[in-house]
């Protein structure tokens, strides 16, 4: 797939903590960089939309 065709990945996880979620850290360095290469990053803030209708759909009820 490389320079073929488009990836997307998603995670509750922020880059600095992928060391402690891969066997070892030079594991997740690698992959954070293949990934990041030519890639495009954005961060989602705020509150979960899942969240929010669930709370909507509890207090209609």
């Amino acid at each position: 797939r490389y320079e073929r065709g488009s990836l997307v990945i998603t995670s509750n996880h922020p880059f600095s903590m992928w060391g402690s979620i891969f066997v070892d850290e030079t594991m997740a360095v690698a992959a954070a960089d293949r990934l990041i290469h030519h890639g495009y990053m954005f961060e989602l803030k705020g509150e979960s939309y899942r969240k929010k209708t669930a709370k909507a759909v509890t207090s209609a009820t």
